[in-house]
């Protein structure tokens, strides 16, 4: 249940349209759904905006299959599960046929209706490789109701990539920088912008790397205002920042 439906609810009994009792018992799994294997946080949209989201790794099929079920008979809000892999796609696909797939960023999206997309979310990836995490961050904030755009392989061993596409630098609200090996594109960016750059170290690089450790320090240790840092590959919590940093900006203007 999300804020709009706990409205229409309470709308529902004031005008005698369902009884109290009948209120209760929908309201009854708003703190969380026990299944006994998962306890689903169905208030989380009434207090952050947005549903819980379906983190896949480590879970077996038919768990995936449940929680995704029971979140998505109780919000009108977009439903969003992370690190699918195909084999288990086909699966959910099979048992939720409106659901959509998207294998590069493994990421599955139940999409509720039309939805108004709000300002300007840029996601940029120094190089293909990065491209999996770069489109986990721009398919959440996108779920989430931001506008985005996609600048990919703008890396630093080819400035002029990026500096040719400024424009859509100055345009962004919020910034995701996603890059592996050194991590350098955070810092370039963060010196020329004036908005947030979220940045994402990804495990992309040969071994000095040490699967995106030495992207994570990079980024850490940036001499750029402005950057902030998530975990290694987590382009799913940059997506969901950027998205709410976005929102803020919306309400503002």
């Amino acid at each position: 249940m999300d804020g709009e439906q706990l409205k229409t609810l309470l709308q529902q009994v004031r005008e005698g349209k369902i009884s109290v009792e009948q209120a209760c018992e929908k309201i009854r799994v708003m703190p969380y759904q026990d299944l006994g294997f998962a306890k689903i946080d169905h208030h989380r949209a009434i207090r952050q905006g947005f549903p819980e989201v379906v983190y896949c790794e480590g879970k077996t099929v038919e768990q995936i299959i449940t929680i995704i079920e029971q979140l998505n008979q109780r919000t009108d809000s977009n439903i969003l599960a992370t690190r699918m892999i195909p084999q288990v796609a086909e699966k959910v696909l099979a048992k939720i046929p409106q659901a959509e797939y998207h294998e590069l960023a493994r990421m599955m999206v139940i999409q509720k209706g039309k939805q108004k997309r709000v300002g300007n979310v840029l996601v940029m990836s120094a190089g293909t490789s990065d491209l999996p995490v770069a489109e986990e961050a721009a398919l959440t904030a996108e779920a989430m109701g931001s506008r985005v755009e996609r600048l990919y392989d703008v890396g630093v061993a080819g400035i002029h990539r990026l500096l040719l596409n400024h424009k859509q630098l100055f345009a962004a609200r919020v910034i995701v920088v996603v890059a592996g090996m050194e991590g350098a594109l955070a810092s370039v960016v963060g010196g020329l912008v004036d908005k947030p750059v979220i940045a994402v170290p990804t495990s992309v690089g040969y071994g000095a790397s040490f699967k995106g450790l030495a992207a994570l320090l990079t980024m850490l240790n940036s001499c750029a205002s402005g950057v902030a840092v998530v975990n290694i590959d987590n382009g799913f919590g940059a997506g969901y920042t950027a998205a709410l940093i976005n929102r803020i900006g919306e309400k503002e203007e």
